[in-house]
């Protein structure tokens, strides 16, 4: 039976030792403190921001994007970027490498991830993310396209920028993989705004010196567990730039062609 270059076990992360871990405590723990208390945070505004403006959020992403500027500093990890969000609705699509990308785009502008259903059952993660807005899809479910792609109309028609990975999996940060057309079905549905766009975002993540370049990828059999400790433990901190590319107009065209142009895209800038 072949192996898949996404099956081979973590060839990057070391077990730290006693100083590695004492940095790791160092974060962790301040990190965790900032991530509860800006959930709860979030939480508590949404309370008002629910009888107030239903399904609108125009107070509370601005929480995510505090935690997440936070979150980067309290890793040492610094953050560059290029170009800038797009204004009006649209979507924007960004190759994925790890979890780290969420920290990374969640600090630069308010967005509502799209996610595999699988997601939300995932130990810390997923209840941050169901509690951030994050909309779950089953992927794999054919029969259920059009129900998904109504439920992203459903988030653009309520003024929200959604984000997604198209590619359908993380990587190891050196590449990127086809993107899938499918997710790019519900920006093409009646009744959107003319003006509607999508945006290529890429991620470009530069590892600390002295370690593998894909020592921030999150990809294959990799425990989070691990994963996490060794990014808290690391001696030296990285960095991660962000493209933000020109917008696509999504008016006359197909998911197929959308999808090509924001790939080559996003891979121009990695």
């Amino acid at each position: 039976m072949s192996i898949t270059w996404r099956e081979v076990p973590d060839p990057v992360h070391a077990r730290p030792g006693p100083a590695g871990w004492a940095r790791a405590v160092a974060r962790g723990g301040p990190l965790t403190v900032l991530l509860v208390l800006g959930l709860a945070i979030k939480m508590a505004i949404r309370l008002v921001e629910r009888p107030l403006c239903g399904p609108r959020r125009p107070v509370s992403p601005w929480v995510t994007v505090l935690v997440c500027r936070g979150a980067l500093a309290l890793l040492g990890i610094r953050l560059e970027v290029a170009g800038r969000p797009m204004r009006g609705p649209g979507a924007m699509v960004a190759n994925h490498s790890s979890w780290l990308d969420i920290f990374a785009l969640n600090a630069l502008a308010p967005i509502v991830f799209v996610a595999k259903s699988e997601v939300a059952d995932w130990p810390g993660i997923g209840h941050l993310a169901r509690a951030t807005g994050t909309l779950f899809i089953r992927r794999e479910a054919r029969g259920e396209v059009a129900e998904q792609a109504l439920a992203i109309t459903g988030r653009l028609t309520h003024g929200e920028t959604l984000l997604f990975f198209p590619e359908g999996t993380s990587t190891d940060g050196r590449r990127v993989l086809p993107f899938k057309p499918a997710l790019f079905a519900g920006l093409l549905a009646p009744g959107l705004p003319e003006r509607l766009a999508v945006q290529p975002v890429t991620l470009s993540w530069v590892s600390p010196e002295g370690e593998d370049p894909r020592f921030y990828g999150w990809w294959g059999g990799m425990e989070f567990g691990s994963h996490a400790l060794s990014v808290l433990a690391s001696r030296r901190a990285g960095r991660v730039r962000v493209t933000y590319h020109a917008p696509i107009r999504v008016a006359g065209r197909d998911r197929k062609s959308l999808g090509a142009e924001a790939e080559t895209a996003v891979r121009s800038a990695l």
